[in-house]
């Protein structure tokens, strides 16, 4: 079984980019993809060096990173934005894992864009929506059957998640493969339809810490070292990934912004303090502060309808997400539900949470539109999934030179 580095985010020191001949050497099988509201490399293990420290440099290269002069990516396959700088590695499952019923293994990279960092310590839940149909397509699983749709079980190295993705499919010549371009739904900061891919966590608390609340406490204080003497609530929930939530009307009394207007996220000093509110939380949470990928920091505020529940407005790689990251999604749909947190203080008065028993609804705002979370509870109150419904769609297949 593919294991999680113990350093999570990986510095290649001394690391210099270095311009090569376009030669079979240099290259490597690829397919790039849409995942949600991400674009990402997605590449097969058996296509990588067996030695995971090897993974690094070809993934900077790959992404054209670090570009210090102006952080566009421009010599590689990047986007420029946390979003676009993605790698996911799929693999075949060890004998253990298969006996479990894990079809496919995956690890999930987040390349530093400015900088030289390959940061293993969390996952991605837009990319993770299109790792089965990968998986299905490069042949790691196979499927059989009569069904138009399938679910591949998947096993994620970095938070040691089972995580599964259902998705329409078609059989070409008895092979069955995906089926992604049926135009059955659309997810917000995507234009247009695509296949409907339910993206369900099982057991989602605890993903990195071991525990759905790190510290015992739905609400913590933290301390802001900028501001001597100045405290924040925060929620720090860990469900598919480590998050913190904030309330805006804090940080705006923080900032000394009335809390009506809109705060100024391109702000680099708006982005300091909150990047200081993360680092500290990260500590209390157990957590390598010095990671910018975990946790994630969200600043959540009342509905201003009641077509949503909360609003919520993500920050990725210290840089405000344009729609938001959806395993922080799913963490604040499971947030939401856990009483006296700062989520759970704003959805409980939103109309909009009449749910069957056992599940609850939570619909969130982001700065590019609504999305959905459903969370499942058991008896006695235990979370036992949290989902939500994706889109993705090929971008490319071919290789991809480093």
């Amino acid at each position: 079984m593919l294991k999680p580095s113990s350093v999570h985010s990986v510095k290649v020191a001394g690391y210099t980019p270095v311009r090569h001949s376009s030669n079979i050497s240099n290259c490597i099988p690829a397919t790039f993809l849409r995942g949600g509201t991400s674009k990402g490399v997605f590449l097969n293990r058996d296509h990588l060096p067996a030695d995971r420290s090897e993974w690094g440099p070809i993934f900077l290269r790959i992404m054209g990173s670090p570009d210090t002069g102006n952080g566009l990516q421009i010599n590689g396959m990047g986007g420029g934005i946390s979003s676009l700088s993605k790698v996911c590695v799929v693999g075949t499952p060890s004998d253990y894992q298969k006996a479990q019923g894990i079809d496919a293994e995956y690890t999930f990279a987040q390349v530093g864009i400015r900088d030289a960092t390959v940061d293993y310590g969390g996952n991605c839940g837009n990319l993770s929506s299109m790792v089965g149909a990968f998986a299905l397509e490069e042949g790691i699983c196979t499927k059989h059957g009569s069904s138009n749709q399938t679910t591949i079980r998947l096993f994620n190295t970095n938070t040691n998640s089972h995580i599964h993705t259902t998705f329409p499919v078609t059989s070409v010549n008895g092979q069955i493969l995906p089926k992604l371009d049926l135009p059955q739904t659309s997810i917000a900061g995507v234009p247009g339809q695509a296949s409907r891919i339910l993206l369900e966590f099982p057991s989602p608390a605890g993903a990195r810490t071991g525990k759905l609340l790190p510290t015992g406490n739905p609400v913590d204080l933290i301390y802001i070292r900028a501001f001597p003497g100045t405290q924040i609530s925060a929620s720090l929930v860990d469900a598919t990934n480590p998050s913190v939530f904030i309330l805006h009307d804090d940080i705006s009394s923080v900032l000394g912004t009335p809390s009506q207007s809109s705060l100024d996220f391109a702000n680099l000093g708006t982005r300091d303090i909150i990047e200081s509110i993360r680092t500290e939380a990260a500590i209390k949470m157990g957590l390598e502060p010095t990671s910018q990928a975990q946790p994630k920091i969200a600043i959540v505020s009342p509905p201003s309808s009641a077509d949503y529940d909360i609003d919520v407005h993500a920050l990725s790689m210290g840089v405000l997400h344009k729609a938001v990251p959806m395993t922080l999604g799913l963490c604040l749909g499971v947030a939401a539900n856990i009483e006296g947190s700062i989520p759970w203080q704003i959805a409980r008065a939103s109309s909009s949470r009449d749910s069957p028993v056992g599940v609850a609804i939570t619909k969130m705002k982001h700065p590019s539109g609504i999305v959905e979370v459903h969370t499942t509870f058991g008896k006695r109150g235990i979370l036992e999934s949290v989902g939500t419904v994706r889109t993705g769609r090929w971008l490319m297949k071919g290789v991809v030179y480093h």
